[in-house]
C-alpha cells in the first residue's frame, strides 16, 4: 500500500456484491449495476482500491460519457485517497481523445494546434461543403436539408458504417442521392483538414486511426494503462467499443453498466457491446450488483415485472432487492384526456405539497415532449414554478458562444468557422463576406511574410470591409491581435480577461438590454479560465462543454418541478415521480411499435420507473384528439403485461374540460 495513504476500510464502506466488484483480481470483468445500486461507489472505490494496492494514477484510464461523472468521480477519490485528480486520466471519450490527438496528432496529419468545431460551425462548414460539390443541392425541393445530412453522416460514423451504405438505406427512392452525400463527406474531411478544425466524431476517429495506424503508440498506451475502466458501457457506440478494445489488447478492462438501461441504440449505442463483451474478452468475470438503496420494495417489485417480460435471452437476468422499508404500491390512473391527465397532476401536486413535499421532490416524465403541452401550459396558467430540463444551456448561449469563437480563432487563424462566428456580427457582414476578409488577410499575410492576427487592422483589409461595419472593426481586430500575442505567453485566465476587456465587452452593451447578466456569465468563464493550465485544454473543454445537458444552479431548483423526457431523466432519482400517456400508441410509441422497435421501449419504462424512490403514478389517457378526431386509447402494454396485484388502480372523477 502507498505509504501516503490513510486505510480505508473497503469491507466496511461497501456491501459485498460491491466489495466483489472493488477488489476483484485484474483481467476482463464485467459489472452489471441494476438501477439505484451505487453504480458510481463501484467505479470510484475501485479506482480508490487500484491505487492502495500500487498502481499508479497513471496507469488508470477511466472513461465516462459526461464530464459532470468524471469530475464527480475524480473528486471522490482524491477525497478518498489524498491523490490529485488530475494525475489520472479521467474523462469523457472526447476529452481523452483530444488529450492524446494533441501528443500524437501530428502522425496522421493533425497540427497540435488544430480546434474543435462545435455543432453548429461544423454544419455551416459541412453546408459550404454541399455548396462547393452541388451549388443548386440545399434549394432543390425534395433534398435533405444540411443538419439532416450533418446527423446521418454522424450516425454513421459513430456506428462505423458507411456513409454511402448509411445515405442509401436512408434515400432510397431519391435517385443518385447516397454518392452525392458521400461526395459531400468527402469534401467536409477534406475542409477541415486543410483548416486544421475537426468535430466531435474526428476524435474519436482520429484516436481509432491513430492506434490502429502506429502499433508502437497503440503499444505505449496498451502498456501504460494497466486498468481500463469504463461507465455507462451500455451507452457504448461502435467506433467508444473499438477504442476500448484497441486500448484495452490486454483484457485489462472493467465494463460498468447496465443492459437493461440501455436506451440510446438511436444515436448510435450498440446494445452488442455490453451483451457480447464475454465474446470478445474471453474469460471475463461477471459481477452483478442487485441490492437497490433508492426505491421501495413496492416499487422494485414492479421494476422487477418490467424487466421479467424481456423475450427470453435477450438481457442478463437480474432481480433488484430493496434495502427501503415498505411503502404505497405504484398508482394506474385512467383518465380521461390529456387536459383530464394535467387536471388530475396538478391536483395531485396540491395534495403532495399540502403533506409537506417540496416541488422539487416531484418529477414528470414522458416519452416525447409534445405529450406534456397541456400541463406545461396549466402549470403556467396556476403560476407553478417547472423547469424543463431541456432548456438552454449556459455554454449553448449565444454570447458565451461568440466569445469563446474569439479565443478559438486567436489560438488557429486558420479557423474560418470561428472568424465567421464573430465577424458576422458586424453590421452587413454575412458569411460571405467574412470569408472573403479572411482569405484577403490570409494572402497578405503571405505576401508581406506576416502573422494573420497582426494585419486583420491593415488598410488593405479596413477598406474592404463593408462601409456600416468600418467603424468598429479596428476594435475588434486590435482585441484579436492582442488575444494571439497573449495566447502564446499568458495563462488562459489572463488571455479570457483580456478578451472580456476588449472589442466584445463593449459590444455586448449596445446589443444587449440584459448585458449586465450577460457580462456576468462571461466573467464567470475567466476563474473557470484559471482551472486549465494551457489554452489548448480550455479551449477543447469550452466545446465540450456546449454540448452538455443544461443544470440549474441549487438554488433555482430548490423548489421548482421537473418536466422531463424519460431519456433526460436517466441517472436521477426523485420521491416521488408521475409518468404520463401510458396508453399504446404513446408509450410504446406508435413508430416503435411499426418498427418492431417494442424492446428498447420496454427498458425505457423500467428507467422511467426506477426513478422512483417513495411514491409512483402511473396515469393512461382513454381518449386521444387529434384535429378533430377523437380515438379510443388502450393502456400501455407494459402495464397490461403486470400482474395487477403488484399496482393498484386509481379512478378519478372526470373533471369538467377548463
Amino acid at each position: 500500500m502507498h505509504p501516503d495513504f490513510a486505510p480505508i476500510d473497503f469491507k466496511a464502506e461497501l456491501n459485498d456484491e460491491q466489495y466483489a466488484a472493488v477488489t476483484a483480481d485484474p483481467g476482463p470483468a464485467l459489472v452489471l449495476a441494476g438501477a439505484g445500486s451505487g453504480k458510481t461507489r463501484t467505479l470510484t472505490y475501485r479506482v480508490a482500491y487500484l491505487l492502495h494496492t500500487g498502481i499508479q494514477p497513471y496507469e488508470i484510464l477511466l472513461l465516462t460519457f459526461t464530464n459532470k461523472a468524471a469530475r464527480e468521480m475524480l473528486e471522490r477519490v482524491e477525497e478518498l485517497t489524498g491523490i490529485a485528480r488530475h494525475q489520472l486520466w479521467g474523462g469523457t471519450f472526447h476529452s481523452i481523445a483530444q488529450r492524446i490527438l494533441r501528443i500524437h496528432g501530428e502522425k496522421i496529419g493533425l497540427k497540435r494546434h488544430y480546434t474543435i468545431l462545435d455543432e453548429g460551425e461544423a454544419e455551416s462548414l459541412l453546408k459550404n461543403a454541399i455548396q462547393a460539390v452541388d451549388p443548386k443541392f440545399i434549394k432543390g425541393k425534395n433534398n435533405p436539408k444540411p443538419k439532416v445530412v450533418a446527423n446521418m453522416i454522424s450516425y454513421a460514423r459513430n456506428t462505423c458504417k458507411g456513409v454511402y451504405e448509411e445515405a442509401d438505406e436512408h434515400f432510397p427512392f431519391i435517385d443518385g442521392m447516397a454518392q452525392k452525400i458521400e461526395d459531400f463527406h468527402k469534401t467536409y474531411q477534406k475542409m477541415k483538414l486543410e483548416q486544421q478544425v475537426v468535430d466531435y466524431d474526428d476524435l474519436l476517429e482520429l484516436l481509432l486511426k491513430l492506434l490502429k495506424q502506429e502499433p508502437e503508440i497503440a503499444a505505449q498506451y496498451q502498456e501504460r494503462f494497466k486498468h481500463i475502466l469504463v461507465d455507462e458501457f451500455q451507452d457504448t457506440n461502435r467506433l467508444q467499443s473499438e477504442i476500448v478494445d484497441c486500448f484495452g489488447a490486454h483484457h485489462q478492462i472493467m465494463a460498468v453498466g447496465d443492459d437493461a438501461q440501455c436506451i440510446y441504440t438511436w444515436r448510435g449505442a450498440d446494445f452488442d457491446n455490453i451483451m457480447r463483451f464475454n465474446e470478445r474478452h474471453e474469460g471475463a468475470e461477471v459481477h452483478k450488483i442487485e441490492t437497490n438503496y433508492r426505491s421501495s420494495p413496492e416499487i422494485l417489485d414492479f421494476a422487477n415485472a418490467v424487466l421479467g417480460n424481456q423475450p427470453a435471452g435477450l438481457g442478463y437476468a437480474k432481480e433488484l432487492r430493496a434495502v427501503k422499508p415498505s411503502g404505497e404500491k405504484p398508482y394506474f390512473i385512467p383518465v380521461m384526456d390529456a387536459r383530464g391527465q394535467a387536471s388530475f397532476i396538478l391536483q395531485r401536486i396540491q395534495g403532495l405539497v399540502d403533506e409537506g413535499r417540496n416541488l422539487s421532490d416531484i418529477a414528470i416524465l414522458y416519452r416525447a415532449h409534445y405529450q406534456a403541452m397541456d400541463l406545461q401550459m396549466e402549470l403556467t396558467r396556476r403560476n407553478i414554478d417547472y423547469q424543463i430540463t431541456s432548456g438552454v444551456r449556459f455554454f449553448e448561449q449565444a454570447h458565451v458562444k461568440d466569445f469563446t469563437a474569439q479565443l478559438r480563432f486567436a489560438s488557429n487563424p486558420a479557423d474560418v468557422s470561428a472568424f465567421a462566428r464573430f465577424a458576422c456580427l458586424l453590421p452587413k457582414v454575412g458569411p460571405k463576406t467574412a470569408e472573403r476578409l479572411h482569405k484577403l488577410t490570409k494572402q497578405l499575410a503571405e505576401k508581406q511574410q506576416k502573422n494573420f492576427c497582426d494585419l486583420l487592422g491593415a488598410p488593405e483589409i479596413l477598406k474592404k470591409v463593408p462601409a456600416d461595419a468600418q467603424e468598429e472593426w479596428p476594435s475588434l481586430a486590435e482585441t484579436i491581435r492582442e488575444l494571439s500575442i497573449a495566447i502564446s505567453s499568458d495563462a488562459p485566465k489572463a488571455v479570457v480577461q483580456l478578451a472580456l476587456d476588449g472589442w466584445y465587452g463593449s459590444y455586448i452593451r449596445e446589443i444587449y438590454p440584459n448585458w449586465m447578466e450577460r457580462e456576468d456569465d462571461l466573467q464567470s468563464l475567466v476563474s473557470f479560465a484559471s482551472r486549465y493550465e494551457t489554452m489548448a485544454e480550455l479551449l477543447a473543454q469550452l466545446v465540450l462543454l456546449a454540448s452538455e445537458s443544461n443544470e440549474r444552479s441549487p438554488e433555482e431548483m430548490k423548489d421548482c418541478l421537473r418536466l422531463t423526457t424519460i431519456h433526460q431523466a436517466k441517472g436521477l432519482e426523485f420521491p416521488v415521480v408521475f409518468v404520463i400517456g401510458l396508453a399504446d400508441g404513446l408509450f410504446p410509441l406508435k413508430r416503435t411499435i411499426d418498427d418492431g422497435d417494442i424492446e428498447e421501449e420496454r427498458r425505457l419504462f423500467y428507467v422511467a420507473a426506477t426513478r422512483a424512490m417513495e411514491e409512483l403514478y402511473l396515469s393512461y389517457p382513454m381518449l386521444n384528439q387529434q384535429g378533430n378526431n377523437v380515438m379510443r386509447l388502450n393502456p400501455s402494454r407494459f402495464v397490461q403485461e403486470i400482474d395487477s396485484s403488484r399496482y393498484q388502480t386509481l379512478r378519478v372523477a372526470p373533471s369538467r374540460s377548463w
